[in-house]
């Protein structure tokens, strides 16, 4: 797939505000981009509602924090498999995982490692990318950073001296440059340049400045290479997250001056219409054409399923 084919994102970031268990989602993107702001990572399912404890599973609750003990109970179960949220909820009480005054949390890690088991199982975003701002709660599946946010961490610094204003400048400048150079690659991805990247780099984050705040963030940042250079092996996903925090723009500006929903109920419904509407907005179809083909309304103009129209935009030119 080229760089600029047409992907597109499949959770619109309002439907991202948390984990549900019968969330779903539009299939196929190539990539998904996590919003500032959103507190729960999302599990993307489509006509699936179970839960699945498989070495996946198992991998995400260890990541997360989970007790050892909690999660060797799991592992150890014979039950594996859970139809619905109900039989899970029983399962977790069995189990005495319920009612634990801990940090993090166990039924929420152990649900969301459930619902991953599940999403890994069906095969749901086995060729994704999650690009994000390094919030922990979307460090799932293939991960990317955001450039953007990483660069701001260094822009936020306040320096005291001269010289470590000078030394703040110098390395946002390489950053820069460095991020340019990154959307050239994305429109024209070779070998060579990939091993130059990577080695520039290392010069980069691996400095030392002389300004201790810089090169403690400096050390951090090139931490996460991995998740910073993922563009590299895969230069159709973008380098930022701004298009996810355009899509809830809207849906921020409505919290602002309403104050938010009276219930979950009402939320979810703003969830869903915001997402369908962003999403159709995307694909280039008029949401009340959308909408009326799926009352039903007299003459309305026949629209595909959303899933089956991402399916095709993803697909290699």
């Amino acid at each position: 797939m080229k760089a600029n084919s047409s992907s597109i994102v499949a959770v619109t970031p309002p439907a991202m505000a948390r984990v549900q268990l019968n969330t779903v989602v539009l299939a196929s993107a190539r990539h998904l981009i996590a919003p500032v702001g959103v507190r729960k990572a999302v599990l993307p399912r489509v006509r699936h509602t179970d839960l699945v404890i498989k070495d996946a599973a198992l991998d995400y609750m260890r990541d997360h924090h989970l007790a050892g003990p909690l999660v060797c109970k799991l592992a150890a179960h014979q039950q594996r498999r859970f139809a619905d949220s109900k039989g899970w909820t029983a399962h977790l009480d069995q189990l005495a995982l319920t009612g634990l005054d801990v940090t993090s949390d166990p039924v929420r890690v152990a649900t969301e490692g459930a619902l991953w088991g599940a999403v890994s199982i069906h095969g749901f975003l086995c060729d994704v990318v999650v690009v994000s701002n390094d919030a922990g709660q979307f460090n799932i599946g293939t991960h990317a950073l955001c450039w953007i946010h990483a660069e701001r961490l260094v822009h936020k610094l306040e320096p005291v001296t001269d010289t470590q204003r000078c030394a703040q400048q110098h390395v946002r400048g390489l950053i820069w440059r460095f991020y340019a150079d990154l959307k050239a690659y994305r429109l024209d991805p070779a070998q060579h340049r990939r091993r130059e990247l990577r080695a520039r780099f290392d010069r980069i984050f691996r400095r030392s400045t002389g300004f201790a705040t810089l090169d403690r963030l400096l050390k951090r940042l090139h931490a996460s290479k991995a998740e910073l250079l993922r563009v590299l092996d895969h230069p159709e996903i973008p380098l930022h997250t701004n298009g996810s925090e355009n899509d809830i723009r809207c849906q921020v500006t409505k919290r602002a001056v309403s104050a938010g929903t009276r219930s979950d109920t009402g939320r979810d419904c703003r969830d869903a219409f915001l997402g369908l509407t962003k999403t159709c907005r995307k694909l280039g179809i008029a949401f009340w054409d959308y909408l009326g083909a799926r009352i039903g309304i007299h003459d309305a103009p026949a629209v595909a399923p959303l899933a089956d129209l991402i399916r095709c935009r993803g697909q290699p030119a």
